[in-house]
């Protein structure tokens, strides 16, 4: 099965910048059937939400009250996304992870999370 791991999470301050990483790992066969992948975010006490979402061919999608502030980019070479975080505000901490699906039937795989806190 594929693997994520995040990182780039960690404390700043409101109007600063983070950019977050998830980079994928596992056999050949199964990175090379990786098909969308997306980041998610979970404050304490709220459902996790989706952020933003990112083809196999790198067309974007943005929950619509974060777009202009995040920006998710996608390496195949690396197998990889990122998340820029721009204008940071303490509503935005959270655990952020990452998702992809894999496969015919686009099963869902999960990183750990890293953890963003802003600070005010």
């Amino acid at each position: 099965q594929v693997q994520l791991v995040e990182s780039g999470g960690g404390l700043v301050q409101a109007g600063k910048s983070l950019r977050l990483s998830c980079t994928a790992s596992g056999s050949i066969f199964r990175i090379n059937n990786i098909n969308d992948m997306a980041w998610y975010r979970q404050a304490p006490g709220k459902p996790r939400e989706l952020v933003a979402s990112i083809t196999r061919g790198g067309s974007p999608n943005y929950e619509d009250s974060l777009k202009g502030r995040f920006t998710i980019s996608r390496n195949n070479a690396k197998n990889a996304i990122y998340l820029q975080m721009n204008s940071l505000t303490p509503e935005d901490t959270a655990v952020y992870y990452c998702n992809a699906k894999v496969g015919i039937v686009d099963h869902s795989i999960w990183g750990q999370g890293t953890q963003v806190t802003v600070s005010s």
